[in-house]
């Protein structure tokens, strides 16, 4: 066998195998062994039909084609023992040849990462300020989900409901087509289309109308993109909002656990603010993990970025499939091809790869480690609201592989912690730094 590492690119060996014709006789005559004792030949026991036989029997196609592939993976194995490469995952391989063979292999190898000075880095996380604009922009949403709709004998405005019978199509094929249909006139809505909201207003009560509209070419909905709509629209109740005043009354409606208008003030400025501080805590820690990954080197072979990818999409199939939708309807919605999607998906996948092998690296750095009293009471954490089947998932969370992966996210998790430590420049951590350099 003749080995020829022709390079190392993107993390990446790139060799040629060659097997010697000795090498292919031996392979071939395995082959045969192993395929005749499989196979009935006609005029034979099985497992007695002489070689030349069975290759007129089954085709020497077929003979050839067992030999590769046993000989090509077990080839491979010894490449990598004489090249001493040790690889991260499945190769790709491509057989150029068959007699003898002859094939390529492109094996990833193993990531090498070299972290910064990440003891140095320095930030201060955003300030949490709720004020009582949020506060009250919540209380108006409360007001809004309690309003009444009154009908009024008046122009459309922004802010009614209208109720319409609706007739179009974009460029010839049926769009929306209804009657009966209620829509809230709320201004730049892009829904049904942009500017059908505006082409409303200043209508009134059994006026009928036509008008024609453009989708942008960045629409989200991908197979609208760029194309023109035509509608006719018959408007047949204007409705009015009705909100209700802040009132006690009004504040046990929203939660009887209330009882007057400030109570609904403090829980309301209680959770915006709970919200913000867990906004700002997971903020700040992306903004930390973010400058450790800059500093660092790291070299990795792009299989890497195509498995996240993979795992990216299939996150996303799995959430379309709950609304009814496969692949092919969300890439026709989005107007892409596969391939377009995950080249668009790459930048965010290799950034998430970046991050993901700085911090395992970290975390060896600083020896973080996990009992299994965390593992334990994490499943307990995990399962502690399940109202059903919660002896069942917790079994299945106790399996080997789920507790190492449960391991692996609070390893995750300590090592962000400690680098957040690191970087606000806690005492804790500075003790230890100083520690460490004596």
């Amino acid at each position: 066998m003749k080995v020829t590492n022709e390079k190392t690119e993107e993390h990446q060996v790139f060799l040629t195998i060659e097997m010697e014709t000795a090498e292919m006789e031996e392979s071939r005559e395995d082959s045969y062994r192993r395929l005749v004792k499989k196979v009935d030949v006609p005029g034979f026991r099985k497992g007695k039909a002489p070689r030349v036989i069975l290759e007129r029997h089954v085709g020497q196609e077929s003979l050839l084609s067992d030999t590769v592939d046993v000989l090509v993976p077990e080839a491979y194995e010894k490449a990598l023992k004489e090249q001493d490469i040790e690889p991260i995952a499945q190769p790709q391989i491509e057989v150029v040849q068959t007699d003898p063979i002859i094939f390529k292999a492109v094996v990833p190898l193993k990531p090498v990462v070299k972290p910064g000075d990440y003891h140095s880095i320095r930030l201060d996380p955003e300030p949490v300020e709720v004020t009582e604009d949020n506060i009250n922009d919540v209380i108006e949403q409360l007001r809004h989900q309690h309003a009444t709709w009154e009908p009024v004998e008046r122009a459309v405005d922004f802010g009614d409901m209208v109720v319409l019978e609706v007739d179009s199509n974009v460029e010839g094929e049926p769009f929306i087509n209804q009657k009966g249909a209620q829509y809230q006139v709320t201004r730049d809505s892009p829904a049904p289309a942009p500017g059908f909201a505006e082409q409303l207003v200043g209508m009134g009560k059994s006026e009928e109308k036509e008008f024609k509209l453009q989708f942008p070419e960045d629409y989200s909905r991908g197979e609208l993109a760029g194309k023109e709509a035509s509608f006719k629209v018959l408007v047949t109740e204007v409705k009015r909002e009705n909100l209700p005043e802040l009132t006690d009354e009004f504040v046990r409606e929203v939660n009887p656990d209330f009882k007057t208008a400030g109570e609904l003030r403090e829980r309301v400025s209680t959770d915006l603010t709970t919200r913000a501080e867990e906004m700002a805590k997971r903020n700040f820690e992306e903004r930390v993990i973010e400058a450790v990954a800059d500093i660092s080197e790291m070299e990795f072979p792009p299989i890497l970025v195509e498995v996240e990818v993979d795992r990216a999409l299939d996150r996303n199939l799995r959430f379309m499939q709950q609304s009814g939708l496969g692949m092919e309807e969300y890439l026709k919605s989005m107007n892409k091809t596969e391939e377009e999607l995950r080249e668009e998906m790459r930048p965010a996948a290799r950034k998430r790869v970046s991050q993901s092998l700085v911090l395992g690296k970290i975390a060896e750095e600083e020896k973080v480690e996990v009992s299994g009293a965390e593992i334990d009471a994490e499943i307990e954490e995990m399962t502690g609201s399940a109202t059903e089947n919660r002896d069942e998932l917790k079994k299945a969370l106790n399996t080997p592989q789920a507790r190492e992966s449960i391991e692996q996210t609070l390893v995750t998790r300590k090592t962000v912690q400690r680098l957040v430590e690191i970087a606000q420049g806690s005492k804790k951590t500075d003790t230890i730094q100083k520690e460490e350099e004596k």
